[in-house]
């Protein structure tokens, strides 16, 4: 059993941000993570905005770390070679009652230190956002949108450049406080729980859990805390509608739900969402009719160019929202408490804006362990990470130079986005060892196209095969036991006859 000076339980962006940060330092890190890749839960399932900072609490950790985390977006970006741009966002009204709502979080955001924030009327409004609705707006400059899928992998792929180790499918099943202070974890396989559970030993523990928080705090002792899920409808609209909306648009927000949006993503395709709906089940992520129909309502009064044909996909995200008694919503949790859970770092609740603030929060819960050891810096941490270049972000120049190095850049094998052989070839051999249908899509966009993967992924899912040199009734779409294959409907040794 080796011994490691700190785990970190939770793959998700806070948790990979702690582990890049940590990184820094010269400490045996590694990061268990029940799915088989990073991100797979509330991370990959948002929105994708850095959030401004003024829709929180004066005082708070979410308005605090939020306005951190903004700041630092652009910087990190750079580093990390994410998809990040700062757009902005407007916030629309149309009635007098919600321009003072607007005043308000306008107010509130100043008290957090948000800058830039201003009232404008409807032909500033239209200046900005042509196809939109409404009267006025509240309008936040250094708003933007984040490719969270690229964020989170960014940061996993460079914390483990420097040194943490990552596993997958180990779910966290027992934490023991030993005599000394120490931790031990039992961890089991998704498809194998019969046999022994996988043990780890280390000296500093981390719930960065996002949805299993609750269930990680009480295993470290530090019960009481009440987390609900909070279920996000979308719909994804073709990246042809992408031109239309150069930033955010929202509806103006009441106290606990910022309603409904119309967002861009870093890739040009058009969300509509979320809704919130309160849930005890935190892992199903169907999307009800009658809420397609609601999102389709509720965006068209302030954007009137949604369209049924443009719809390809529907998602939804599930939110871990700490709550008191009276199931009002709490700030972050994030807390050492030396009598309970000595050399352990508690994070609950840790919801929107989780994915602006995840760095944030990662300095955050690193000046908190430096008060309680000693933190001696990694003379070899590289903080730059490169991810694979896409071929349709390419001059026609650097296509033909990129062929000619390369004659995979030459080979389609997605058509909808324009993903390349040696693209995909590249994210197969991703640092992390990931293998999965899901964490090919989300390296290089393959399957997220309009066809949404009928032309691509049986390409995809044979270069796997090969490359891995797996069967295909072993491959898997996300999860474990997510298998695309079952078994052969005809024998490949006829000649197309379908067997008796």
């Amino acid at each position: 059993m080796e011994q490691y000076d700190v785990l970190i339980i939770g793959g998700g962006v806070v948790g990979c941000a702690i582990a890049r940060e940590l990184s820094r330092y010269q400490l045996k890190l590694a990061v268990l993570e029940k799915n088989l890749d990073v991100g797979y839960e509330t991370s990959g399932r948002n929105t994708g905005v850095c959030h401004g900072g003024f829709a929180y609490d004066p005082g708070s950790l979410k308005a605090k770390l939020c306005v951190a985390g903004n700041k630092k977006m652009g910087d990190l970006a750079e580093e990390l070679d994410f998809g990040f741009r700062r757009s902005g966002k407007v916030l629309v009204g149309f009635t007098g009652g919600e321009r003072e709502r607007l005043l308000e979080v306008k107010e509130q955001g100043e008290q957090n230190g948000v800058q830039g924030l201003t009232i404008i009327g409807k032909e500033r409004l239209h200046e900005l956002v042509p196809s939109v609705e409404g009267e006025f707006a509240l309008y936040s400059p250094n708003s933007g949108i984040i490719d969270p899928f690229m964020m989170t992998i960014a940061l996993a792929e460079n914390a483990h450049a420097n040194g943490c180790a990552f596993f997958f499918d180990n779910e966290v099943t027992a934490i023991k406080l030993e005599e000394d202070k120490t931790w031990t974890i039992s961890t089991r396989h998704a498809e194998v729980s019969t046999i022994s559970p996988v043990i780890y030993h280390t000296k500093w523990v981390i719930n960065a859990a996002g949805l299993g928080c609750g269930r990680i705090s009480d295993m470290l002792g530090l019960t009481g805390y009440h987390v609900i899920g909070s279920k996000d409808d979308y719909i994804i609209l073709d990246n042809r509608l992408g031109r239309l909306v150069p930033m955010p648009i929202y509806t103006v927000p009441s106290n606990t739900y910022m309603g409904i949006h119309v967002t861009v993503t870093t890739d040009g395709n058009v969300l509509l969402g979320p809704t919130a709906e309160d849930t005890d089940n935190l892992s199903w992520y169907g999307v009800e009719q009658k809420n397609i129909d609601y999102l389709y309502q509720a965006a068209y009064k302030i954007w009137p160019h949604v369209n049924r044909g443009d719809y390809i996909r529907t998602y939804s995200g599930i939110l871990a929202k700490l709550v008191d008694a009276r199931g009002v919503i709490q700030d972050f949790k994030i807390e050492i408490v030396d009598d309970v859970a000595p050399h352990a770092v508690n994070l609950v609740g840790i919801e929107s804006p989780g994915l602006t603030a995840s760095d944030a929060i990662a300095d955050y819960v690193i000046e908190m362990m430096k008060e309680k050891m000693d933190l001696r810096e990694n003379p070899k941490f590289n903080p730059v990470r490169r991810g694979i270049r896409r071929f349709a972000d390419m001059t026609e120049e650097e296509q033909a130079k990129a062929i000619a190095e390369n004659p995979d850049y030459g080979e389609l094998i997605c058509r909808c986005q324009k993903v390349t052989k040696a693209e995909i070839l590249q994210a197969i051999r991703n640092p992390l060892g990931v293998h999965t249908m899901a964490g090919i899509k989300y390296r290089t966009r393959c399957m997220m196209g309009r066809c949404q993967g009928g032309y691509c992924q049986m390409r995809v899912a044979e270069m796997l095969e090969k490359e891995y040199g797996i069967k295909d009734t072993d491959l898997e779409y996300n999860r474990a036991g997510s298998h695309l294959f079952f078994g052969q409907t005809r024998d490949p040794r006829t000649t197309g006859k379908e067997q008796a």
